[in-house]
Parts: C-alpha cells; sequence; structure tokens
C-alpha cells in the first residue's frame, strides 16, 4: 500500500455527526450527560439522591478509551495485547494487587471478542430534549473553514455522505444549528438512524433503506436508486449507488467518525473503506512539531487549534494517558512503556487521524498525508503526533 494519502484520489467523502461535523461545547455537555444518568438512576431506579451532586474533580474518571467489564462491574484499561494496565471498581481505583486476584496475570479474558452495539430513542429522557431545547448552550457552530471547505469538496466532483445514527429530527436540529438551514446542500446522501456499527457489517436483507415522510420511516427499500435523505440502510447498497453516481466500478471512499467503535473499525473491516479518525484528545496533548513540517509553506500547515486546551482535553490523573501506559513488572521484572490498546486501534484502522476537520479545511485538496504505517506508531497523526509517542519511539513495546 502507497504511503501517502490524500483526498483527491477519493471520490466520495462520508462523514459522522456528532463530534465530527458537530462538535460539543465538551463541559457542559460531559456534564448533561452525567445528569440524565444519575436522574435516571435516582427517579427510576431509586438509587440514592446524592448521586445527583458532583464533586467538581469527577470529571477526571471519564476519558475515551475505557471497558466495562459487566461481569465484575471494573472499568479498564487495557495495552494493545488485552493486558490490564489499570482498573477501577465502579471509580475506585484497584491496586495492582486487587487486579492480580481479580484478572490473573493481567489477562482480560474477553479481548478477543469486544463486541456490541447500542440502540436508543431520542425524545425520552432527559439528554435529547434539553439539547433541543438550549442548543447554543452544548453545539458549536460549524466553522467557516470547514463550511467552505465542504462547498470546495463538492464544487471538485466530490460526492459527500452524512451518515450518522441519530434519528431524522435530532439529525436536522443539530445540521440547521451547526451548518445553517440549507445544510442538504451540502451532501448528496443523508442516512440517518443508520445504526452503527451494523450499517456496515449487516447485509441488505437484515438492513433494508427506509425513506422518510415527516421524520417517520416508511416501506423498505428492495435497491437505493438515487441520491436523497435515507433511513437505516446498509453499505452495500449504497456503494452499488455510488458505482451509478460515479460511473466506476470500485470508486475510492473515506469515511469520517469520531469513534473506533461504529465509524473506523467496522467502515474499514466491513467495506475497506479509507477512515479519518476524528481524535479530539489530540487537542489535550501539546504536540511537539518535527522539523519537517516547521519546514513546510504557511499555506501547507491546516488550521490548527494552538490555544491552550479547555477541559476536557487533558489527560485524566486516574487513567493517564491515551496513548501510551507503564505496565508494572511481574516476578521482580521491570515495568515496560507499552501502547495501549486505544492507541494500537488507531493505528491498525485508521488512514490517518486528526484532531477536528478544521485541522486540514484550509489544505490544498491535493495535500498528501502520511498514513499510518506498521513501521511506526507516530505515522499518520496530523498535524503531529501526540506527544506521549514521541520520546524514545524506539523503545516502545509492539506486542
Amino acid at each position: 500500500m502507497q504511503q501517502d494519502f490524500s483526498l483527491a484520489d477519493c471520490d466520495v467523502l462520508g462523514f459522522d455527526l456528532d463530534h465530527t461535523l458537530c462538535r460539543y461545547h465538551l463541559p457542559q455537555s460531559a456534564r448533561l450527560i452525567y445528569d440524565s444518568f444519575a436522574q435516571y438512576l435516582v427517579t427510576e431506579k431509586g438509587y440514592d439522591k446524592d448521586l445527583l451532586i458532583l464533586a467538581p474533580d469527577s470529571l477526571d474518571f471519564c476519558c475515551k478509551g475505557l471497558l466495562l467489564d459487566i461481569e465484575e462491574g471494573d472499568f479498564l484499561k487495557l495495552a494493545e495485547d488485552g493486558t490490564v494496565l489499570r482498573a477501577s471498581h465502579g471509580t475506585k481505583s484497584m491496586t495492582s494487587e486487587e487486579i492480580l486476584e481479580t484478572y490473573g496475570r493481567r489477562e482480560w479474558k474477553h479481548f478477543n471478542t469486544v463486541s456490541g452495539m447500542v440502540s436508543r430513542s431520542e425524545d425520552c429522557g432527559m439528554y435529547f430534549p434539553e439539547v433541543k431545547n438550549h442548543p447554543d448552550k452544548y453545539l458549536q457552530r460549524c466553522p467557516e473553514s470547514v463550511k467552505k471547505w465542504l462547498k470546495q469538496l463538492k464544487s471538485a466532483g466530490k460526492i459527500l455522505l452524512l451518515i450518522t445514527s441519530s434519528h431524522s429530527d435530532y439529525c436536522r436540529l443539530l445540521c440547521e444549528h451547526i451548518l445553517g438551514n440549507d445544510f442538504e446542500e451540502y451532501f448528496d446522501i443523508v442516512i440517518t438512524n443508520a445504526l452503527k456499527p451494523g450499517f456496515f457489517s449487516h447485509t441488505p436483507n437484515q438492513r433494508p433503506f427506509r425513506t422518510l415522510e415527516n421524520d417517520e420511516e416508511q416501506e423498505a427499500l428492495l435497491s437505493l436508486d438515487k441520491p436523497g435523505w435515507y433511513s437505516q440502510g446498509n453499505a452495500i447498497q449504497l456503494y452499488d449507488l455510488l458505482k451509478k453516481m460515479t460511473g466506476k466500478l470500485d470508486p475510492k471512499v473515506v469515511y469520517f467518525g469520531d469513534s473506533m467503535h461504529s465509524d473506523i473499525f467496522p467502515a474499514r473491516h466491513y467495506s475497506n473503506w479509507e477512515t479519518v479518525f476524528i481524535l479530539e484528545e489530540l487537542l489535550g496533548d501539546k504536540v511537539t512539531v518535527p522539523a519537517e513540517t516547521e519546514s513546510e509553506p504557511l499555506e501547507k500547515k491546516g488550521k490548527y487549534e494552538g490555544d491552550q486546551p479547555k477541559a476536557p482535553y487533558f489527560v485524566s490523573e486516574q487513567w493517564g494517558s491515551f496513548f501510551m501506559d507503564r505496565l508494572p513488572g511481574l516476578e521482580n521484572a521491570e515495568e515496560t512503556l507499552v501502547r495501549t490498546w486505544s492507541c494500537k486501534c488507531i493505528s491498525t484502522y485508521s488512514t490517518i487521524a486528526i484532531p477536528s476537520l478544521e485541522a486540514i479545511a484550509d489544505l490544498p485538496l491535493d495535500y498528501r498525508f502520511t498514513r499510518f504505517s506498521s513501521n511506526s506508531s507516530t505515522a499518520g497523526y496530523y498535524p503531529s503526533p501526540p506527544r506521549a509517542l514521541l520520546p524514545n519511539e524506539e523503545s516502545v513495546t509492539m506486542k
């Protein structure tokens, strides 16, 4: 496979909505998510009302890259081979002795079968109504540079897709707020209630497309014949339509998303699409720019938010780096610096990773990114790798 990647070579660009095109004011959103869960547990399940009180430092516990072991009631941070690096029972950190007692030699037995899918109704509970009623509080409007970039992509003959698991009414609300009332003009095809990752893994019989009427799903379609707004569906029939629209037997598709589970892994694994991982954690890492990047002309550097990142773009004190961690030595062996499972997934299933769409919106369309490679743990990050991966790269243990 070639070592570089360019959007100019792609025929189709697909986008997730939440945390990709639509970015949230995360401190406010994180609090709303907590309050929504707490209110449900207190009012519907009888939990103590003290749960409604959130300590100021409690959000340090919340970070991307954790798994929940439902059998044990533990949150886990894993190394790339499934070794348990850190764990908590509930929110209480477990000691090394407690981890060894629960997981033996720190091996999580379900590592090779991590799977599952979540679906939801968007008019129940507290979260979605609150966002609908106060969008400015929780949603960031799409930067003008990104809106201009989307229009340039269409002008260059690219087909643009919006594929989201949000229902059509919520999708419309978000898009009108962040892009404007003319948001449909940015996209050739809009697919809502896609129920990812099933959208990529299921067959047409399992997950047919449906048209919408007043945001209500209609009868299943036997095929997808033209651009438009649809619900549910599957990547197989979508790709057949893209062949017709491009006139190519094998159109090249790239998909932008923020979820490894719902976007990046299934788009790469089942559909063999190129994937761009939106990794907001890069905003919380004080990036050291390599010399070759510093020497690039200004027009070749993407717009990158250089201001000091605001919470929650911090490194969790309880869980440590999203990218690397230290594995305590066993049987008197020295501790070892290892990549996390999350970091390994990024380089395995992503073509490149960026902090936001804004980071690349000002680049020329034919800009050539360095794609992730098995030869390096830092290739593929733009505008530059996270600091945690840079020091002593050769000492990183590749398991």
